[in-house]
């Protein structure tokens, strides 16, 4: 069982999706704040995960199936662990079709990764 925490996103009125944190420019993060997005780029720190991670958001369709990624240098197994380290992040949700799993990278993860690394344009 893991003890691993979902990064928490919060859907807001229209559809929009805040973050789990705010932008960085926007004020100093609290602790629980920078530990939430610590986790975040530390599921991304690794340059397997980060290819992986790329693979899985640029694929057609918005899903991909290991056996469409998994060419990433590693070994299969490998491979597996590192998803495994996305999913517990909270990057990636998977469903198991048959032999095959396909991964998917949610929107508002997306969303709430550019919200929190958004620069603040200066006021006019």
């Amino acid at each position: 069982m893991s003890n691993a925490k979902v990064l928490p996103l919060l859907e807001l009125d229209g559809g929009s999706v805040a973050p789990c944190c705010p932008p960085l420019t926007e004020r100093p993060l609290n602790a629980e704040e920078a530990e939430t997005a610590a986790r975040m780029f530390k599921a991304l720190g690794d340059p397997v995960r980060l290819r992986l991670f790329s693979a899985v958001a640029s694929h057609e369709g918005g899903e991909a199936c290991v056996c469409d990624i998994s060419d990433v240098g590693v070994s299969q197994p490998t491979v597996s662990h590192h998803l495994k380290k996305l999913k517990e992040a909270g990057l990636l949700t998977s469903e198991r079709r048959g032999t095959w799993v396909y991964y998917r990278v949610e929107p508002s993860v997306l969303a709430a990764m550019g919200q929190l690394l958004a620069v603040a344009s200066p006021a006019a």
